[in-house]
């Protein structure tokens, strides 16, 4: 018996000058699938014959596992809500900077407000003005 490496070999070539070079050590990569693509693979997964559903698992790279969450997330409702955790610090991000922009068009308001009150202001002092001159 032979152990393998399951990772696939990266090329890690920068400058094109070197004809292979894979590294067979390079650190694999999580896959991620959006919720279009989940839903996309249980439907072909249920679509599959009682017979060859490990071998469309097997061929797509998922475990059972997953399909079987996901089943579960989307017929309580749950798939859709689902975000990783790039997206929930995106959305975290988004909801602060949503606050801080309400919070400074509340400030710009005040501030339009108040010129448009000294602007009132000095055209009553102005005005005042004048009728004291001319008295």
């Amino acid at each position: 018996m032979t152990a393998t490496n399951s990772t696939q070999a990266v090329s890690r070539d920068q400058d094109g000058d070197v004809d292979n070079n894979n590294d067979p050590a390079a650190r694999p990569t999580r896959r991620t699938f959006s919720t279009e693509e989940k839903l996309a693979l249980l439907a072909a997964y249920e679509a599959c014959d009682p017979g060859t559903k490990g071998e469309f698992a097997r061929r797509e790279g998922i475990y059972s596992s997953q399909l079987t969450e996901w089943r579960r997330a989307r017929d309580a409702g749950t798939l859709a809500a689902r975000e990783s955790g790039a997206s929930r610090r995106d959305r975290r991000e988004f909801d602060k900077l949503e606050q801080k922009n309400k919070r400074l068009e509340a400030e710009l308001e005040r501030t339009r407000l108040a010129l448009d009150i000294v602007g009132k202001a000095h055209a009553l002092l102005e005005k005042l003005s004048e009728s004291a001159d001319n008295e």
